[in-house]
């Protein structure tokens, strides 16, 4: 995928490149609490699903710990995480292992998004250019840090199947961008198990109708009486021996967390 793509907005004259790469890396970190839902399965309708998408998405406040692996053509390297979220306006993850990238920091205030280098004891602001740059090597980008869009605000979405896959009951969504949303894919389909409400996959499309990326959710654990995956996979299409895994070790939902967490001064000292 190019990785120096810009974002753009959508326009269905201007179809975006065959390869752009995806926003929300910042998304996956707090994504687990998204599916899931005390609704009634039986009565649920998709403006229900999708609102309840977005707040669990950001949800009130959360922790997180976590490892992240990424397999290249080239390399393998592994990282351990800690990540803080309030609401869509507020996110902090900072990399606790290995050594060398110990303390690097990426701090997000409403729409600014700030990157922390220890080593130089710099802060640097992100620029738009660079937000489709990849994040530490993975197959995520700088862009899905800022998690800016919804499904509620950005995307039409319908429930365009309901029945067995793979002897798995789910609710598959297919969420196509409003016309104008500042959004990177021409197409999302989800995946969710009736049962629980919990993902179980993602297909990523750009504007051409290609498949591009696809995210599977499995390990899941009960946590707060919710059915929660603790690994998520992201897989490149066009690289089928290249993958990067995230596996939450922790995660704490609605914990005591101000705004204030949320400053360049603490973005410094989180090392």
């Amino acid at each position: 995928m190019d990785g120096n793509m810009k974002l753009k907005k959508h326009n269905k004259n201007k179809l975006l490149p065959k390869y752009f790469v995806a926003k929300k890396f910042f998304q996956l970190f707090f994504l687990l609490p998204l599916f899931f839902s005390s609704f009634s399965v039986s009565a649920i309708e998709i403006k229900e699903l999708i609102h309840h998408i977005d707040q669990l998405w950001r949800g009130e406040t959360s922790r997180a710990a976590m490892s992240m692996t990424v397999k290249t053509q080239r390399y393998e390297r592994s990282m351990t995480m800690e990540a803080w979220s309030k609401g869509k306006e507020y996110s902090l993850v900072v990399i606790r292992a290995p050594i060398k990238d110990k303390g690097i920091a990426t701090l997000k205030v409403k729409e600014n998004i700030w990157n922390y280098l220890p080593k130089i004891d710099r802060v640097t602001k992100v620029p738009s250019s660079m937000m489709s740059g990849s994040w530490m090597g993975s197959h995520f980008t700088n862009d899905d840090l800022i998690k800016e869009s919804t499904f509620e605000d950005d995307y039409v979405s319908s429930i365009t199947f309901e029945g067995a896959r793979d002897g798995i009951n789910i609710y598959e969504i297919t969420s196509l961008p409003k016309e104008d949303a500042a959004v990177v894919w021409g197409k999302v389909i989800m995946q969710i198990e009736q049962k629980t409400l919990a993902p179980h996959r993602a297909f990523y499309y750009d504007e051409e109708g290609l498949l591009i990326r696809t995210m599977t959710f499995d390990q899941p654990q009960q946590i707060n009486k919710l059915t929660v995956p603790m690994r998520l996979t992201l897989q490149p299409e066009d690289k089928p021996d290249e993958s990067t895994v995230i596996v939450y070790k922790e995660i704490k939902l609605d914990i005591p967390l101000e705004e204030n967490f949320f400053s360049l001064q603490n973005l410094q000292r989180s090392h």
